[in-house]
Parts: structure tokens; C-alpha cells; sequence
């Protein structure tokens, strides 16, 4: 009798194992397809890139600009907390 109680607790414990396993598959399977989207899309804005010199000038101009008023605005704030 008590053996018989013994073998529904291992079905039991089985039958959780598999679906936590089931439950952990998909998860991972969810993250692979975002990383799949991540990876497919840096690989197209490479392309982009590498085809379109007007672009890269662009972004390098723009990174350029961000960086002068980065500057700025520090120099700004560090008077600002002088006075």
C-alpha cells in the first residue's frame, strides 16, 4: 500500500518535472526569438550602413555635434554650481 502511494508521488513529482521543464523550454525558445530579431536586425542596419556612405557621415556628424554640446552643458553646470 504504501509502496503504491510511494509510485503516484514519484508520478507526481515526474509530471511537475516535465512541466517546469516544458515551461523553462519555451522561455528559452521566447528569448532565442528576441535575440534572433536583435541579431537580424543589426545585421540589416549593418548593411545599410556599409551601403549608404551618406548615412555613416550622417551619424558621425550628429555623434560629433552630441559630444560639442555634451561639452558644453558640463561647463555650463560646473559654473553654474561654482556660483
Amino acid at each position: 500500500m504504501a509502496e503504491s502511494e510511494s509510485q503516484e508521488g514519484n508520478y507526481d513529482n515526474r509530471g511537475n518535472k516535465v512541466q517546469n521543464f516544458k515551461m523553462d523550454m519555451e522561455e528559452l525558445l521566447e528569448e532565442m526569438e528576441k535575440l534572433t530579431v536583435q541579431a537580424a536586425w543589426m545585421a540589416y542596419d549593418c548593411v545599410h550602413i556599409q551601403t549608404n556612405p551618406d548615412l555613416h557621415n550622417a551619424m558621425q556628424h550628429l555623434e560629433d555635434v552630441f559630444l560639442m554640446c555634451k561639452e558644453q552643458v558640463e561647463k555650463k553646470w560646473q559654473e553654474v554650481l561654482v556660483e
